[in-house]
């Protein structure tokens, strides 16, 4: 009999993406870890690897000819990719040999004409000689062995997949043609008869069994299948409800997200463990005869699929829950489409079990095509029951706002875009798959139909990870929880860095999880076997990159190392800053100094060993410097002068934290230097950034420097009848009494020079530090001011007057003479 259709819907679509999921995951790699852990047997060589695989090979190619089934050819396409691992695996382990025997053949040097060599040293290079011909041929021929390996999977995908549109596009008889049940029940007799011998070729073999083993095994495995299936599914649900309820969950999506994950997880593996279990008790004692082995096989694949499918509707409807669920469904709509999921989950286990037994009992061709037809029909009933249900909503949802935007549902719920994409595929795939099966293609009908349930159950999954996976990364790295919060802190990075990174992880997650999905979905029509051996081989040979080979758990253990690195030499930055440099007689720019330094030391160590990790050996490092240093010449000048400089001005400290300099017309404190640019703080608190070549190029005056003291210098001047020494003896007085002014230098007062009419008075003080002077100086001023006022002292300086004729009078008046100092007006000018 004919394999029929449903064979290839869902449950390879299921498994393929499993096995997809597990590959990216790494599971390769965990398996060799596991493998590493049991009992060490003895590994055959890499060249008798490459010859196993070579022979496997040409078996394969052997039952091409052989191979009928989709099946069968799966099988096939699986074992030439294998030979396609082993082989690159067996490379992988000869090239390491074939450049140490280089090395080896190296260190005996040239051989030099004309001078005769010792017997050993001869034997020495044949032996190596041929040593080296040996590994170089096997492996050529291992490459060899995995391209054609790589290009047999390739041919098998391809008539695997020519076998497949065929099978959909074959014509039989339409299901409203009476040849067609009249040929049925012309055979049912017959394919009943041979389903009742396949029963009791069961029957007898479960009897057998149990004469002879008893009931202990079969007994042992109901109550496990039982125990998984209610008990700890159940308990698993209620623990899963209660922590999301309580206040230990997370706050916001994550609780629903989570949940609903939680349930799928549950819903879909307690089920098919159960029936994995209860048929491996049975394989146990030989219970299930070698024909039902296929069917046993079925019976666990479909109570997967079912189980899916429930979980899955169970965990995104949630009708006894509204506020957990997390599509745009009322409640009015929640419930009839729940028990729609349980009709499909029935249907497609149904279906996979009876193709399972009609292979197994080889039943006709004619019975296939009614059954599927049937089937066909029953999926597009239960596709319309659908859409009529969304059709219902859409029109609550369009209905008056007296009765509220969900009219009678009890529950708000928003318009979603999903639902008319929903409903317009939901038609047209009616449409097709009733086209299809009134025209006799039932295969067509079956497939479209099957389809439209996987894509939308593939959707919801894909859909429901990916909200999930935003909601968990968003929760994890937010400063507000307590993971975020420790990553910050442990790490030393601002919230919002960590904020950044979960925005990252979670996009580079959904978009992996969206991949997967549109991967699931384009199974049937694409090479899924050459998908999976690509990831296979990438899992385990790695992503060749020039001379270095990239692996996953390279990859995966050089960030564990960068992550642990850079946590390593933060907290001994820590250490240095807040608990070694204090308790030292170093002043703050020295500790700085010290601190950037071990800082950037700290990153290159880690960046070193983080290259080690990935198998990037120093020298690689070097070349790659070597070859960056032309760029560096030419296109990166100024970052290269301001980063020595910044080094410089780390190393000599011609400046240091704290100083107060002058750069041009501005003066301000350093705040921070940097291997690129120091800060500088300018009195009214804004921050200047310059260059650190700037600071070493040109000229800067550091105020500070050595403990240097700042200088008060006040300019006045009087009338020329003032009395000096009286004067002298105030002004010094105001100076000494002032508490920031300086013994040491003395206060001093000049006569700076007598302009005409006024003395010009200089005085000098000094206070401790050059950010004193401008307050200093200004108390001074206010105390001289009013101590002069008290004491009847003018300050004053020399006016000019001059006289401007009258515009109507044309005769020239001559310059006035100079007035009296007394009858002048004056300014006071400090």
């Amino acid at each position: 009999m004919p394999t029929s259709i449903l064979s290839l819907c869902p449950t390879r679509l299921l498994r393929w993406l499993l096995a997809l999921h597990l590959a990216l995951l790494g599971c390769v790699g965990l398996a060799h870890a596991a493998d590493a852990l049991l009992p060490a047997e003895p590994q055959a060589t890499p060249q008798a690897q490459i010859q196993a695989a070579a022979a496997s090979l040409d078996k394969v190619r052997k039952s091409l000819d052989d191979a009928e089934t989709s099946d069968t050819l799966q099988v096939l396409a699986d074992q030439a990719l294998k030979s396609k691992r082993d082989a690159d695996a067996a490379v992988t382990a000869l090239e390491p040999l074939l450049k140490q025997l280089d090395q080896r053949v190296e260190q005996l040097g040239t051989k030099v004409d004309g001078v005769e060599e010792s017997t050993d040293l001869t034997r020495q290079r044949k032996e190596l000689a041929q040593e080296h011909g040996d590994l170089d041929s096997a492996i050529k021929r291992g490459k060899l062995l995995s391209v054609e390996a790589a290009q047999t999977a390739e041919s098998i995908e391809k008539l695997r997949t020519q076998q497949f549109n065929a099978q959909i596009a074959s014509k039989a008889l339409s299901p409203l043609s009476p040849a067609l049940w009249k040929q049925f029940s012309e055979q049912l007799p017959l394919d009943l008869q041979r389903i009742s011998g396949l029963t009791r070729l069961g029957q007898a073999s479960f009897r057998a069994a149990i004469a002879e083993h008893g009931w202990a095994m079969p007994l042992r495995g109901i109550v496990l299948a039982l125990l998984l299936l209610f008990p700890l599914r159940m308990g698993l649900r209620h623990l899963g409800y209660r922590y999301a309820a309580s206040e230990r969950a997370p706050d916001g999506r994550l609780r629903r997200t989570g949940l609903a994950v939680w349930l799928l997880l549950v819903g879909t593996v307690l089920p098919g463990l159960a029936s994995l279990v209860f048929i491996e008790h049975l394989r146990a004692i030989d219970a299930i005869t070698p024909r039902l082995q296929s069917v046993a096989d079925a019976w666990i694949q479909a109570a997967f699929v079912a189980a899916f499918f429930l979980s899955i509707s169970a965990s995104t409807l949630v009708p006894k829950r509204p506020s957990w669920r997390l599509l745009a469904i009322d409640d009015i709509a929640a419930p009839t489409l729940t028990r729609y999921a349980w009709g499909a989950a029935f249907l497609t286990w149904f279906a996979m079990m009876l193709n399972a037994v009609d292979i197994a009992a080889r039943t006709s061709a004619v019975s296939t095509v009614a059954l599927d037809g049937l089937i066909a029909l029953t999926y597009v009933g239960l596709i319309l029951s659908v859409l009529v249900t969304i059709t219902q909503q859409r029109q609550r949802l369009a209905a008056p706002a007296t009765k509220g935007e969900h009219g009678d549902a009890g529950r708000p719920v928003q318009r979603s875009s999903w639902l008319m994409f929903a409903w317009l595929g939901g038609h047209l795939t009616v449409l097709a798959a009733l086209v299809a099966a009134l025209l006799g293609y039932l295969n067509f009908s079956v497939f479209v139909a099957t389809q439209m349930v996987w894509i939308t159950v593939v959707v919801l999954a894909t859909s429901l990870l990916m909200k999930f996976a935003d909601d968990l990364c968003t929760w994890f790295f937010s400063p507000d929880s307590r993971p975020g919060r420790g990553l910050a802190q442990g790490m030393g990075l601002r919230p919002t860095r960590v904020e950044q990174v979960g925005v990252l992880l979670s996009a580079l997650l959904r978009v992996s999880l969206l991949l997967l999905g549109l991967a699931a979905l384009t199974a049937p029509f694409g090479n899924a076997s050459s998908l999976l051996g690509w990831t296979a081989s990438a899992a385990q040979g790695g992503l060749p990159i020039g001379d270095t080979v990239l692996k996953p758990m390279a990859i995966g253990r050089a960030l564990v190392v960068l992550v642990i690195g850079l946590t390593v030499f933060r907290v001994l930055q820590h250490w240095l800053v807040d608990t070694y440099l204090p308790k030292t007689d170093l002043d703050i720019g020295a500790r700085n100094s010290i601190s950037t330094v071990a800082r950037y030391v700290g990153i290159i160590l880690s960046g070193l060993w983080t290259l080690a990790a990935l198998g990037i050996g120093f020298e690689k490092v070097a070349l790659l410097a070597s070859a960056l240093s032309v760029g560096i010449g030419f296109g990166l000048q100024a970052i290269t002068q301001n980063f020595v400089s910044g080094l410089i001005l780390l190393a000599e400290r011609p400046v240091k934290l704290g100083d107060r300099v002058r750069i041009g017309d501005q003066v301000g404190d350093i705040r921070r230097i940097s291997v690129r640019a120091t800060e500088i703080q300018t009195d009214d608190k804004s921050t200047l950034i310059v260059p650190n070549s700037e600071l070493i190029t040109k000229s800067v005056q550091n105020l500070t420097m050595d403990g240097a003291l700042g200088r008060i210098s006040i300019a006045f001047a009087v009338p020329l009848s003032t009395d000096v020494v009286r004067l002298k003896e105030l002004l010094l007085g105001i100076y000494r009494s002032h508490e920031a002014v300086l013994e040491a230098p003395a206060p001093s007062m000049y006569v700076d020079s007598l302009s005409g009419s006024v003395i010009n008075i200089t005085s000098f003080g000094h206070v401790s530090s050059p950010r004193q002077v401008y307050s200093t100086r200004s108390d001074l001023l206010f105390e001289l001011l009013r101590q002069t006022a008290e004491q009847g002292i003018a300050l004053s300086s020399a006016t000019d007057i001059h006289l401007v004729r009258d515009r109507a009078d044309a005769a020239p008046v001559p310059p006035a003479a100079p007035t009296a100092p007394e009858s002048a007006s004056h300014t006071p000018t400090a």
